[in-house]
């Protein structure tokens, strides 16, 4: 055997790849670009889904946090001297005082309820003009948005309900608050009632998921003249 015949070299192919190789590479190539895609939207969407309903747990959770811990205090007067109390009372919104500062940090009550955050009404309001009634307001001042009902019920000393405001004890709240867009593909049609079996919110047969939320509030100012 030679020495060239030893060291021959292998031959190589200089065809390339053929159209049918090629159309099989692309399919292969776009499944898998697909399967990525479809895991990527999966995860994308439930992602926007656990956003909103995180907001709407902690724009429910804000909403109520504040009315409870100001109707509370309802009708405080140390002095005797300011008549603080609820002055109004509907199923939708409520309007009292308090005697709580003299507007001064660290101030005293001072016998008036002239002071800021003494003269308090909530309800809901169309704060931003968009024609829908569904911002919960303090003073006009939108607290949390996307609430689709309040409902407020009043009890005397006996958990009877009552409409004489000076009858009033405690009040019940009830707040409805939902998501801001529709990323859950079911159609809504709950009925929601407060805690007294009443509708306060009506099938709204959208795509928007929806969560209530209940308080029983003593106000521990009221009844104590």
């Amino acid at each position: 055997m030679t020495l060239k015949q030893t060291l021959r070299l292998p031959k190589f192919s200089n065809q390339g790849f053929t159209l049918v190789e090629l159309l099989v590479g692309m399919v292969v190539s776009l499944l898998a670009m697909g399967a990525i895609y479809s895991t990527f939207l999966s995860q994308f969407k439930s992602y926007q889904v656990q956003e909103e309903f995180a907001a709407m747990q902690q724009n429910i959770r804000a909403a109520m946090f504040y009315m409870q811990r100001e109707i509370r205090m309802a009708g405080c007067d140390p002095t005797g001297l300011a008549g603080a109390g609820i002055t109004a009372a509907s199923a939708t919104s409520i309007h009292f005082t308090e005697d709580v500062w003299n507007g001064t940090a660290g101030g005293n009550p001072d016998g008036d309820v002239d002071d800021s955050n003494e003269d308090i009404t909530y309800n809901l309001d169309d704060s931003d003009g968009d024609g829908v009634v569904d911002e919960l307001d303090r003073n006009n001042q939108t607290v949390a948005q996307n609430i689709d009902a309040l409902n407020f019920v009043y009890l005397d000393a006996n958990g009877n309900t009552t409409a004489t405001l000076a009858d009033i004890r405690s009040v019940e709240i009830t707040v409805v608050a939902r998501i801001s867009r529709g990323v859950v593909p079911m159609v809504n049609n709950n009925t929601y009632l407060n805690q007294r079996g009443t509708t306060i919110l009506g099938p709204q047969n959208d795509n928007l998921s929806r969560r209530r939320l209940t308080a029983f509030i003593k106000c521990r100012n009221l009844g104590l003249n």
